[in-house]
């Protein structure tokens, strides 16, 4: 029953120079648990925005009344990346050697926020469930590890599939929890659910 809400959300986003450019956004009104109206969308060009500096955009909404305030920084993606697993990181022994040294014991309170990285390389999946009438699935993989989460690709017609990525973590909490999330592509309906995994990175 307002207006003029006040959200005050923080959202993180790993922004890929390869992947879509454009942020899209709605605004949704709820009566109730089962009826929502569409407020409106705005959209905004993440390339034209400079980077490095907190932009503040007032966004106007598409065929409706009313506007969005917010504030975007786009900053460089620092320690978290997807690479396949020819140019995995860490695989130089040199590099391993730095991370070993950053890590330490006696480098353990130089920044007490720099807890480390998890690196985890998502091979394939074996039996999957079918979800297509054809008695195949279209997986892709979601990994989550606190606010962060990034995918693999999705492989076509497979039960089987093989992805051989590897995807590298910043850990902000060594109490967070991998989750690891196989779901099927379905066009533009939301994808089924095949399975999920969840992994304590103390258990790690």
């Amino acid at each position: 029953k307002n207006a003029n809400p006040q959200w005050r959300e923080q959202f993180d986003f790993h922004y890929f120079s390869d992947r879509k450019d454009i942020l899209d956004i709605e605004v949704w009104r709820k009566d109730n648990k089962k009826h929502e109206e569409l407020l409106g969308t705005c959209h905004v060009d993440i390339t034209a925005l400079p980077t490095k500096q907190t932009n503040c955009l007032e966004l106007p909404l598409e065929k409706h009344p009313g506007s969005l305030l917010m504030l975007i920084a786009v900053a460089p993606c620092t320690g978290v990346s997807i690479s396949d697993l020819c140019v995995c990181p860490l695989g130089d022994p040199i590099e391993r050697h730095q991370i070993s040294q950053r890590y330490c014991l006696k480098n353990s309170f130089r920044d007490i926020r720099d807890i480390g990285f998890l690196q985890v390389k998502v091979l394939k999946a074996v039996d999957l469930m079918a979800a297509d009438f054809s008695g195949k699935s279209d997986p892709f993989c979601v990994l989550e590890l606190g606010n962060d989460m990034l995918q693999t690709h999705t492989v076509y017609k497979n039960l089987n599939p093989e992805w051989n990525k590897v995807f590298t973590f910043p850990i902000k909490d060594i109490h967070d929890v991998l989750e690891v999330t196989v779901f099927d592509e379905d066009g533009d309906k939301p994808p089924d659910f095949l399975g999920k995994v969840a992994i304590p990175l103390l258990s790690v």
